[in-house]
């Protein structure tokens, strides 16, 4: 597995943190900062506790997250879904 870069400040790197995907330059896992924010941690608590995180890599992190849940999910699908129901 090689290094793959990610939108601006996410990485996945099979030297760092066993190959999870992290904001770079940190060894701070992505999914550990979306799942703080999803037990309702705001933005700006996660920037305190991560000073070496940045408010526009988190940003990305969210909308990155988003996009992959709208591929996985496409509105068709759910449509037909609803549709059955």
């Amino acid at each position: 597995m090689y290094r793959v870069e990610i939108g601006n400040y996410l990485v996945i790197d099979p030297e760092i943190c066993h190959g999870q995907m992290v904001f770079k330059g940190t060894r701070v896992p992505v999914d550990t900062v979306l799942t703080f924010l999803a037990k309702g941690y705001s933005v700006d608590q996660l920037l305190r506790s991560w000073p070496e995180l940045t408010r526009p890599a988190v940003e990305e992190a969210i909308y990155l997250a988003s996009e992959a849940l709208q591929m996985h999910y496409p509105a068709s699908l759910q449509l037909a879904t609803e549709a059955a129901a």
